[in-house]
């Protein structure tokens, strides 16, 4: 009796992987019209990503930031001065030597 029990218990235990171990027919399908637009939406989206970042390469290659930065104080120091000679000319509207 527990002879025939152990012999049922593998049989079953080889079918059910037997049964996992069957192999998933491919069928070839023409992709669908969902997929086709997709597909053309990533395309265009990955070919202007790649423009940008190729525009940034060549903008960093110019060394802009720096001449940002070094025309952003030469104007803070210009408008500074002028700011104080400004200053000056309202203070004496106001307040006169005598």
């Amino acid at each position: 009796m527990n002879k025939l029990l152990v012999i049922t218990v593998l049989v079953a235990l080889l079918a059910i992987n037997a049964e996992s171990f069957r192999v998933v027919r491919q069928v070839d399908e023409e992709p669908g019209t969902l997929t086709k637009l997709t597909d053309a939406v990533k395309s265009y989206y990955d070919g202007a990503v790649n423009a940008a970042s190729g525009y940034l390469e060549s903008i960093k290659g110019m060394k802009l930031e720096e001449k940002a930065k070094t025309l952003y104080s030469d104007t803070t120091n210009v408008v500074s001065t002028y700011a104080g000679i400004m200053n000056d000319q309202i203070y004496h509207i106001f307040y006169p030597q005598q």
